[in-house]
């Protein structure tokens, strides 16, 4: 039985708390949360231990695996306390504030053979998975295009970073698994509209090595939820709806028919519409499950924190790129910065 923990209490902490209480072979025990309410409530209802502060957590309880749902200026802190304690860590994105506070992370990981494992929750949606497995088959042929918008009314509990580092790395993670390819150069711009001191709007323009162009808005200040991804490529465009977890696949009659005929490639004209048929899975669910397994197994999870460093990585380049008014090349950024080998070699 696994022995786990959440850190944080508050909307999306408890759906951990309420997962990891019905997962198979999970035991949920504890959960930490500064405000009385908020702990008491989700403890009584889950069955779990209630701490006001997460190192009394670590202290007395012997825990496994934890889950870390706090504000993203105290991920740092409370993955080092649980690694301190043996504890593999789930983190919710991003993995840290800064690309040094997540190199730090990913060191101590490796120093302590424990699991680290990003909340980049849109990796386990099923429309995302089926999308992934057929753009690795070639069903839509060369990749041209990478749309993502991600849009979403003001969270007033969202006080310690902007849209780039909360909102937009949910994307950013999605673009740079899909595309599969180094990235080159990126341009964005940011506002400040309801925000008291960061951005709340972002969009921007990513190009890839494969010769893919990405584009992502991501913004704070639209009066309802959107979730969306487009991949154009030779054979047509494939849709996902995040929230509906549905995918369609918008056909280019006037590609070929035969993959080794692609070169023929001469235009696009519209055809057929499907809507593929997806087996609907929570997808924090689908997460933890994968995190669990890869705690007792020592295999490495869906999405590590060398994915979650790439995406703070990239989030504070575009940041930057806005500051400067111009595009700016990842890679001359990176070494710029004296960020880690791993950015560098994966741009070769």
């Amino acid at each position: 039985m696994i022995r786990a923990g959440v850190v944080g209490a508050g909307a999306m902490g408890r759906h951990h708390a309420r997962v990891y209480s019905d997962l198979d072979g999970v035991e949920l025990v504890a959960v930490a949360d500064p405000e009385e309410h908020r702990r008491a409530q989700v403890g009584k209802w889950v069955g779990a231990r209630a701490y006001d502060h997460y190192q009394r957590l670590f202290e007395k309880e012997k825990l496994d695996v934890v889950s870390v749902v706090v504000p993203t200026s105290m991920h740092h802190e409370v993955v080092v306390c649980a690694f301190e304690h043996g504890v593999h860590v789930l983190v919710e994105k991003p993995i840290a504030a800064t690309v040094g506070d997540a190199m730090d992370l990913i060191r101590r990981r490796e120093q302590n053979g424990l699991t680290l494992a990003v909340g980049h929750i849109e990796r386990h949606n099923p429309a995302i998975v089926e999308l992934s497995r057929r753009l690795r088959e070639g069903e839509l042929g060369r990749v041209f295009q990478v749309h993502s918008r991600r849009m979403s009314p003001f969270p007033a509990h969202v006080r310690d970073v902007g849209v780039t580092l909360d909102l937009a790395t949910h994307e950013i993670d999605i673009i740079r698994s899909l595309v599969g390819a180094p990235l080159l150069r990126l341009y964005a711009e940011t506002s400040r509209n309801v925000h008291e001191t960061q951005e709340d709007s972002l969009v921007c323009t990513l190009r890839f090595k494969n010769g893919v162009i990405g584009s992502l808005n991501a913004n704070w200040v639209t009066p309802g939820k959107t979730r969306e991804c487009r991949v154009i490529g030779e054979r047509g465009m494939a849709v996902v709806d995040y929230l509906s977890q549905d995918l369609f696949f918008y056909e280019n009659s006037d590609a070929p028919s035969r993959w080794d005929m692609m070169a023929l490639f001469k235009g696009v004209e519209e055809g057929n519409v499907v809507k593929l048929r997806l087996a609907k899975v929570e997808p924090l669910r689908a997460e933890l499950a994968d995190f669990v397994q890869s705690a007792r197994t020592g295999t490495p999870p869906k999405v590590t924190g060398t994915d979650g460093l790439f995406a703070v990585a990239i989030a504070q380049i575009l940041l930057e790129s806005a500051r400067a008014e111009r595009a700016l090349n990842f890679k001359d950024e990176v070494v710029r910065r004296g960020w880690p080998e791993v950015l560098r070699t994966g741009l070769d």
